[in-house]
């Protein structure tokens, strides 16, 4: 009987014959044999340690214990996501604290029986401990590590190096002269002014026609062409909480159902200590789950971006995707995912696809699922289908993990750090493409929440279209010019076009009041105005109808008729934004999720929520309106 399937005998209390088919169907899987017997047999993972460290003749600890020290210099900060063993000073002596892979464990038991003194510097640990230890002691580096690696390897495009109060008081007067000239325009120096306006409103347009007129959807590759369990490889998911204890149950439901094989996925949820209440509900689920707690000390800025790029060393896929606490991914996004990176390996970055589920709760919600339908629907792979820097959207963006650290991770003090990655990637020359693959989440309910994330999302563009154009020369040796001035058009026209038009809009209003608008056809400026606007609401209106046409929500088109309202509405945010870009650059509006009344929250009382059958979901999804891809 070999060494190995005597020691899996062990662990899983189980015969030699039984022992050996489960080794061969984990080396069918190709994952680790304790793996298995944690994620497949449902072993605890303390119990599988515990046992082999018997077999083995080690000593053997739950935890690291709190007064053992580094004896000398840490390990480098990216390095810490393949460390499997700690040498720390308890007392008077070095001990190394380790979490062995199962084919290790052999080669330990020899070593204590040729040495006895190994079994007094050994002492095995669960993994999961290990990893909990190495990161409490390692704290100091990795926040240090999130707050300025981006500064170090990239030090001329990040937000609180290269955004000086100068630079940003400039923007504001430069936006505000802009509002100033589309209030004048119809009535002052309009062969000046007019044709001016014209160039800032509807070369965005055009971006928007363009990309209906070319809007087509990749082939979705059948179930049969997907990577199978064994070809996976690990992918990690990161997902940043704050103040959403109660999000923590359907999470928890949502990572559940993803299919992929539960030994390869490595799933953290980040909470900054300043949250004790959902670090407390994370505790309660992470357990022998495969969940882990990766805990942010606090630390300015308190963003996103910091929580990611803290816990960013500590992954171990191939790749890694972010996810909010409201998403809801379907299930074979992941393999989808893998299977495209592995069979594309040019490609760096892929965006899944948004999509609201409550769109039907009120008519705000109904614009927000508009908008998305005709963002990542249509928009997004327009840009990508151009070779244009495409911003990523705030969740579902799956990267290669080597790329990601390579371009510094997120920064931190950017409050769109998506939208600031894709155009880095896109200098870098990093393919990025979209995929069909959705996520269904959560509309802002109310106008509250969503002018709160609203000013937060164009703040933040904000800081991305200033950033990168703070040495446009580099900025155009990187992107190229036809780049370029995509960049310029398409984010600046995310800025621009909301407050413009709104202020356009209502001046020209005024001027046909005052019946001082000359008929169209007799005044080529008259024309231009009418034409202004005409293209840029009936491009937005265009872009949200066939968003919504591909969706199967046709019963939305009709709220299509309040997009002057939600411009008007987006204009303000954009003046808020413009505001808070002087005096608070790095503040983050939290959005608060799980609000929704068409999103129930059973799991609101400690109780993990209803898994919906196949058959109760495509029935709840009809009645949403929503179609299910598959």
């Amino acid at each position: 009987m070999s060494a190995e399937i005597a020691l899996f005998s062990a662990i899983a209390g189980c015969d030699v014959d039984k022992a050996r088919q489960i080794l061969c169907a984990a080396a069918g899987l190709g994952i680790d044999p304790l793996d298995f017997a944690r994620t497949r047999l449902g072993l605890d993972e303390a119990l599988i340690y515990r046992r082999a460290a018997t077999w083995a003749g080690l000593a053997y600890s739950g935890v690291v214990p709190a007064i053992a020290r580094f004896p000398g210099p840490l390990a480098r900060v990216s390095e810490l996501s393949g460390i499997r063993s700690m040498r720390l000073s308890l007392f008077d002596r070095e001990i190394l604290f380790v979490a062995p892979r199962f084919a290790h464990f052999a080669a330990l038991a020899m070593r204590g029986k040729v040495n006895p003194e190994t079994r007094r510097r050994i002492c095995i640990v669960p993994l999961s401990e290990l990893r909990r230890a190495l990161a409490e002691r390692s704290r100091y580096r990795l926040i240090d590590y999130a707050r300025q690696n981006l500064a170090r390897i990239w030090p001329f495009a990040t937000a609180h190096l290269d955004l000086g109060i100068a630079i940003r008081v400039g923007f504001v007067v430069a936006l505000a002269s802009l509002l100033v000239m589309a209030a004048i325009a119809p009535f002052w120096a309009r062969p000046v002014l007019v044709p001016l306006l014209f160039v800032f409103l509807v070369l965005p347009a055009w971006f928007r026609i363009a990309a209906i007129v070319g809007a087509t959807d990749p082939p979705r590759l059948p179930a049969k062409d997907l990577l199978t369990d064994a070809e996976l490889p690990v992918y990690s998911v990161l997902v940043p909480l704050r103040d959403e204890a109660h999000m923590v149950p359907r999470l928890v439901e949502a990572m559940r159902r993803i299919d992929y094989p539960p030994e390869k996925l490595d799933i953290k949820f980040i909470v900054e200590d300043a949250s004790p209440l959902t670090i407390a509900a994370v505790k309660q689920v992470v357990g022998n789950t495969g969940f882990e707690l990766v805990v942010v000390p606090r630390a300015r800025p308190s963003t996103k971006p910091k929580a990611l790029n803290y816990a960013l060393p500590l992954a171990r896929g191939e790749f890694v995707v972010i996810y909010d606490a409201e998403d809801r991914p379907e299930p074979d996004q992941l393999r989808r995912t893998a299977t495209r990176f592995i069979r594309h390996p040019d490609i760096g970055c892929i965006q899944a696809e948004l999509v609201p589920e409550n769109a039907e709760e009120n008519a705000l919600t109904a614009l927000f699922a508009s908008e998305y339908g005709g963002q990542f629907g249509i928009m997004l792979p327009g840009l990508v289908q151009w070779g244009f820097p495409m911003p990523l959207g705030g969740t579902s963006n799956h990267f290669r993990i080597s790329l990601l650290r390579r371009v510094g991770g997120w920064d931190a003090f950017n409050v769109t750090e998506n939208a600031d990655l894709g155009l880095r990637m896109a200098r870098l020359r990093i393919r990025t493409a979209t995929t069909t693959a959705r996520t269904y989440e959560e509309a802002p309910v109310t106008a509250s929440a969503w002018f709160r994330q609203r000013t937060r999302w164009m703040k933040g563009w904000m800081q991305t279209f200033l950033v990168h154009n703070r040495r446009p020369i580099s900025l155009l040796k990187d992107l190229g010019i036809v780049n370029f001035l995509a960049f310029e058009i398409y984010v600046g026209g995310m800025i621009l076009t909301p407050p413009l038009h709104t202020l356009y809009m209502s001046a020209v209003g005024v001027r046909l009041m005052l019946a001082s608008l000359e008929m169209p056809g007799t005044d080529p400026w008259s024309c231009m105005e009418v034409f202004t606007l005409v293209t840029g609401y009936l491009s937005a209106i265009g872009l949200s109808v066939f968003g919504l046409i591909r969706l199967r929500r046709t019963h939305l088109i009709k709220y299509q008729l309040l997009l002057p309202l939600y411009w008007a509405f987006m204009g303000l945010s954009s003046l808020k934004a413009s505001y808070e870009l002087v005096v608070r650059p790095y503040f983050w509006a939290k959005t608060t999720h799980g609000v929704s009344r068409l999103l129930p929250l059973e799991g609101a009382q400690n109780t993990v929520p209803r898994v919906f059958t196949g058959d109760e979901e495509r029935r709840l999804e009809r009645v949403k309106g929503i179609e299910p891809s598959s």
